[in-house]
């Protein structure tokens, strides 16, 4: 059916095994003859996924995380001669409700307590928090095991229930053109920018590894960094690259940032 060997050859390490993943499950759409779901990746992942299935001839794919700006996605592999459109979706949304009043509950509450039901975190996708408690995306095949099992969240009762994806509250994000000048492009100059910090206090972020550039983690304050890289840290929203403008008369790079929150 295609050169495993030969199609993975370009990837290395972690991306190697997303990669072979990826042809795991064309093998099994084209074998049995159906759809075939992977786990969530991050965007990095599904980079990862694109660049491998378009090498693949004969299938149809589609990446689904529940709404369209969601980060954590699924890929979808199928035969090309089935209706994309007629395909369940693999994701499915919960909705999880308790008293919060006194309680303030974070995405990492969430998570912990998934993985607390024995659940691999492939199989979750992004969580939305709520007035009230949080909605969270799955995959579909543990949605009911979910729904049945997960009782508290950080010690509070919670009533879990399925809903439509059309129900996600998702708020618009928050988009904010920043332009700057700084010494260099390097990651800790440019961040430091994007974020409002100081320069230090972001080559300290970078060292403890809480900054990622294209959803990987970087640990070195003088990588290079160019247009259209996407910063990231957790919690404070994305910070895009969008345009090296030129040098000014001080010999400083001078750039356009966008912030997404």
């Amino acid at each position: 059916m295609f050169d495993r060997e030969r199609l993975l050859e370009p990837f290395v390490g972690e991306d190697r095994e997303i990669a072979a993943r990826i042809l795991d499950l064309a093998e099994q759409a084209y074998r049995y003859n159906r759809p075939e779901h992977g786990d969530f990746l991050d965007p990095h992942g599904q980079k990862v996924a694109l660049e491998i299935v378009r090498w693949l001839k004969g299938f149809i794919f589609r990446l689904n995380g529940g709404y369209k700006a969601a980060e954590r996605k699924r890929l979808s592999l199928l035969p090309d001669y089935f209706f994309a459109d007629d395909i369940e979706p693999p994701v499915v949304a919960l909705q999880a409700e308790g008293d919060f009043r006194f309680t303030k509950i974070s995405h990492r509450d969430v998570l912990g307590r998934l993985m607390g039901l024995g659940l691999r975190r492939e199989k979750v996708g992004d969580i939305l928090p709520m007035e009230g408690g949080c909605q969270i995306l799955l995959a579909a095949e543990i949605a009911d095991f979910v729904k049945d099992n997960l009782a508290r969240i950080r010690g509070v009762p919670v009533a879990v229930r399925p809903i439509e994806l059309e129900q996600l509250a998702v708020e618009p994000e928050e988009v904010k053109p920043i332009r700057a000048t700084v010494a260099s492009l390097r990651l800790d100059a440019v961040a430091a920018a994007g974020y409002g910090l100081s320069r230090s206090k972001m080559a300290g972020e970078i060292k403890a590894q809480k900054v990622r550039v294209n959803w990987q983690p970087v640990s070195n304050p003088a990588f290079p960094v160019k247009k259209g890289d996407v910063l990231s840290i957790r919690g404070r929203g994305r910070v895009v690259i969008e345009d090296i403008l030129g040098t000014t008369r001080k010999g400083r790079q001078s750039i356009l940032l966008v912030r997404y929150r």
